[in-house]
């Protein structure tokens, strides 16, 4: 059996290989990563020289590079590929869109030829302003950043393409991530190094937020969890 994951480099992406490598021994793992900021092949090197794991580099905008890192077949896409940085996107938001929404599509063009499973790693951002209690599934998308519109609309070509063309398709929506490997831009990372160097946080409105948060290890095995079961 062989996997695609896309966005293999990056944070989560990282933690799940790792995870399928070591608890999925039937699996063979093809990595495709554009390699931008926030991929560090750094966070795969204890894997890279194990039989059962492949590494692209490409993006998955590019057809081309999604084709090759397919091959001859793949059983399964995992998408963890996305610009994620709600900041970077309210300055810049074409990336997001690009990446978060074009390459979705392109992925899904592959998963439609292959007949194989299509995870789409999301985001409870898509959701928008929670004012009490908690999201569920079945709630409507309020994105509020282009960000989140961008993983909305990755979300909706998605379903689309199951609706229509019967991919089997299958979302996952986390909260805010925490752990070992995470970028410093990451509001956790962010505030521990900026108080170990004596610098102000940033706070959004009064700081009174909650949020849920979820760490590394546990969202990587939900997203096996759904591959596996859903």
């Amino acid at each position: 059996m062989r996997w695609l994951v896309t966005g293999g480099l990056g944070f989560i992406g990282s933690h799940f290989i790792r995870l399928v490598l070591r608890e999925r021994a039937d699996v063979d793992i093809v990595n495709l990563d554009a390699v931008t900021y926030a991929g560090n092949p750094a966070n795969l090197a204890a894997v890279a020289g194990d039989p059962r794991y492949r590494f692209v580099r490409g993006s998955i905008c590019d057809a081309a590079a999604v084709d090759h890192a397919v091959g001859e077949g793949v059983d399964a896409i995992v998408n963890f590929a996305a610009e994620t940085h709600v900041d970077r996107s309210i300055a810049d938001a074409r990336p997001f869109l690009e990446t978060d929404t074009v390459g979705t599509l392109v992925l899904l063009e592959a998963a439609r030829r292959m007949a194989g499973r299509f995870v789409q790693v999301s985001t409870d951002e898509v959701y928008g302003h929670v004012p009490m209690g908690e999201s569920l599934e079945g709630d409507p998308l309020r994105p509020r950043s282009p960000y989140a519109a961008s993983k909305a609309a990755g979300d909706l070509l998605a379903l689309s393409y199951h609706a229509t063309y019967d991919v089997p398709v299958l979302i996952t929506r986390g909260c805010n991530t925490y752990g070992p490997n995470q970028f410093p831009e990451k509001i956790i990372p962010l505030f521990v190094t900026n108080l170990l160097d004596d610098l102000a946080v940033p706070l959004y409105g009064d700081g009174r937020q909650i949020r849920d948060w979820l760490f590394v290890e546990d969202h990587a095995r939900a997203v096996l969890a759904v591959l596996q079961h859903g």
